[in-house]
């Protein structure tokens, strides 16, 4: 199953926020549905919402509505991912053509997910199992940066997937990702799917586990790699990183290259969306600061690993 495809002039996406006790797919045929979708986190995942964005504008370009009101709507959902952003204004440089082309351009965006992320998981594999010498390895992973991530592979999945494949991988430390849970609900369904061997983990536990040499490396998906390196990603990785750096241990960055963003200069100009305080307190009066996502500065991050290439240092331009 895709976690989100194109079909009959439609888009076809698995409903993430009914997962693991539901799996069923939404209908999605307006722009308004799937601004709802990537806002209550039903699509969810850098890389799938590169692909949502680009799939919205094809839905608009054979609706009725002016189709670039309809695109500043759909870039507007969620400001921290780039990838949104990305996917819509790719495809919206196509408008010009007429619609055909543009449902073209974002099926093309589609299909080219599944080819750069394989192949970023296997360069990511390789290049983990040559820096530590050899298998099998232990990873920590945090929030769900697998298939449901993406349109079918994953990216710090995507990895863990690759060293699976090549008789490298160990034991997986899957941290349960406040607010939403989305590695206890998410990246343990699609582990156990897979027949891989893996721990759900307290958030607060997470640098605990490193200092304790259960893990050997770190490896994280992002929603934004800025221009300097800084990495934004969903709150919980920054003590991560720490904790790799103070043990030792490579923290690695798995992303497609639409995630890198050379228009900002570094992470603290990105805008850091704040959910809602429910997601964390119900209907209680009780104030809640609900941050979705942190930024490890570049200077704790070992290697970015992209479907083109491995950074370790060197300028992202």
């Amino acid at each position: 199953m895709r976690t989100i495809d194109w079909v009959d002039g439609r888009i076809i996406a698995v409903e993430q926020t009914l997962l693991p006790e539901v799996v069923t797919t939404l209908r999605i045929d307006t722009v308004d549905q799937l601004v709802d979708a990537i806002k209550r986190l039903a699509i969810r995942g850098a890389p799938a919402l590169g692909v949502a964005g680009a799939l919205g504008v094809a839905l608009a370009a054979r609706g009725t509505g002016d189709v670039r009101v309809e695109a500043a709507r759909l870039r507007a959902a969620r400001p921290t991912a780039v990838n949104l952003a990305w996917g819509v204004d790719k495809v919206l440089a196509r408008l010009d053509d007429g619609p055909d082309a543009v449902v073209a351009e974002a099926v093309g965006v589609l299909e080219d997910d599944i080819r750069r992320n394989r192949a970023l998981g296997f360069r990511g594999a390789r290049w983990l199992v040559d820096r530590l010498g050899g298998g099998p390895v232990n990873v920590q992973t945090h929030c769900n940066a697998g298939a449901l991530a993406c349109v079918e592979w994953g990216t710090a999945l995507g990895v863990v997937r690759a060293l699976q494949e090549t008789a490298a991988l160990g034991h997986v430390y899957v941290d349960e990702t406040r607010p939403l849970l989305q590695g206890s609900r998410l990246t343990a369904w699609e582990l156990a799917r897979m027949g891989i061997a893996h721990t759900v983990v307290v958030d607060s536990a997470g640098p605990t586990v490193i200092a304790r040499g259960m893990a050997d490396a770190v490896v994280v998906g992002a929603d934004r790699i800025a221009a300097n390196g800084d990495v934004v990603n969903k709150i919980g990785t920054y003590p991560l990183a720490l904790a790799a750096a103070r043990a030792g241990i490579p923290f690695v960055v798995a992303a497609p290259e639409s995630t890198i963003d050379l228009a900002t200069p570094d992470g603290t100009l990105v805008e850091i969306e704040v959910r809602d305080p429910a997601e964390i307190v119900g209907d209680r009066a009780t104030p809640a600061l609900n941050f979705a996502f942190d930024v490890t500065p570049a200077d704790l991050v070992t290697a970015i690993v992209t479907d083109e290439r491995i950074i370790c240092g060197q300028p992202l331009g």
